[in-house]
C-alpha cells in the first residue's frame, strides 16, 4: 500500500491548470504546425499562422492561450493500492483548481446555480473523473474546457438499424451545425455505445488521445480516417473562413450497448484542445 498526501494531488493540479491554458502539448503543437504547411487558402493559411503566433505569445509572455480559460475537468486514474490521506480527495482537487485559477489570474467562469448564475469567484467546482486502475499510481489529467466548443456538442440516441452510416451522419451533423463557432481547426471526440451518460464520458476522454494516434480498432481506425477526410472538405476552415483545414482530428471511442440502442456522442474541442497529464 502506497500513502500519498492530498497535498501533492493539490499542488499538482495548481500547477496543471497553469500548464495547460499556457502550453499546447506537444502532439497538438504538431498537429498545428502540420496543418499550417499543408494549408490550400490562403486566408486558411494566414488563419493557421496567426493562431501559431498566439500560442507563441502565450508561452513566452505566460498569457492564456485563450481568454476562455475554461472549466476545469479533471480525470483521476487510481491505483487501487494507494491510500490518500491529509482530507477529502475531492476537496483536494478543488483546492488545487482554485490555486490554480486564482495565483494563476486564470478568468473564473463558473457560476454557483446553473439558473441564478453567481460567479463562484475561483473556477470551481471542478468537474472529477474518478477511475480505479491496478497498481500504486496515481494519473492526473486536466483539461480545461472552454464553451464556445463544448456549447457545440451533440448527443445521438440512434436506433441500431441507422448502423455505420448513421454515426457517420450524426457527426458530420454537429461539425456543420458547429460551423465556425467551435473555433476551428477543431478536434472532434466521439463516444459510440453504452448508455446516454457513457457516450459523453467516452466522447470527451477521446479529446485527450494523442491527435497523431488511431483507435486499435480496425473499423474505428477507418471511419476516424475517412470523417477526417470528409470533414476536410467541407470548407469550413480555420476560423470558419473558408479552407481545407476544418479539423486536425477525429477520435473514437466504443463500448458495449443494450442490443436496442445506438448512444453516440459528439464532443467537439477548439484548435488548442488543452491538457495536462502527470503521474505521481
Amino acid at each position: 500500500m502506497r500513502t500519498i498526501n492530498v497535498k501533492e494531488i493539490t499542488d499538482n493540479i495548481k500547477e496543471m491548470c497553469i500548464e495547460a491554458n499556457h502550453f499546447l502539448s506537444k502532439d497538438m503543437a504538431c498537429a498545428m504546425k502540420y496543418a499550417t504547411e499543408t494549408e490550400k487558402s490562403t486566408l486558411g493559411k494566414q488563419i493557421l499562422s496567426q493562431l501559431e503566433e498566439n500560442l507563441q505569445i502565450a508561452g513566452e509572455d505566460m498569457i492564456p492561450i485563450c481568454q476562455d480559460t475554461g472549466m476545469a475537468v479533471v480525470f483521476l486514474e487510481i491505483g487501487q493500492e494507494v491510500h490518500f490521506e491529509g482530507g477529502l480527495l475531492e476537496d483536494a482537487i478543488n483546492e488545487g483548481v482554485r490555486q490554480g485559477y486564482t495565483e494563476g489570474f486564470l478568468r473564473k467562469s463558473v457560476v454557483k446555480d446553473p439558473l441564478l448564475r453567481e460567479n463562484t469567484k475561483d473556477n470551481t467546482p471542478a468537474i472529477i473523473h474518478y477511475e480505479m486502475t491496478g497498481g500504486d499510481k496515481v494519473t492526473i489529467t486536466v483539461a480545461p474546457k472552454g464553451f464556445g466548443s463544448e456549447n457545440m456538442s451533440r448527443v445521438f440516441m440512434l436506433k441500431p438499424a441507422d448502423g455505420m452510416e448513421g454515426v457517420k451522419n450524426a457527426i458530420l451533423t454537429a461539425v456543420k451545425d458547429a460551423g465556425p463557432n467551435a473555433c476551428p481547426p477543431m478536434v472532434i471526440g466521439v463516444g459510440i455505445g453504452g448508455t446516454f451518460e457513457k457516450c459523453a464520458l467516452l466522447a470527451k476522454k477521446a479529446l485527450l488521445r494523442p491527435v497523431d494516434m488511431h483507435s486499435e480498432t480496425p473499423y474505428v481506425r477507418e471511419m476516424e480516417e475517412d470523417l477526417l477526410k470528409t470533414i476536410n472538405g467541407l470548407g469550413i476552415g480555420p476560423g470558419g473562413l473558408g479552407g481545407t483545414t476544418t479539423a486536425l482530428a477525429v477520435n473514437i471511442n466504443t463500448y458495449p450497448t443494450h442490443i436496442a440502442g445506438l448512444p453516440v456522442a459528439i464532443n467537439i474541442c477548439c484548435h488548442v484542445n488543452r491538457h495536462a497529464v502527470r503521474t505521481l
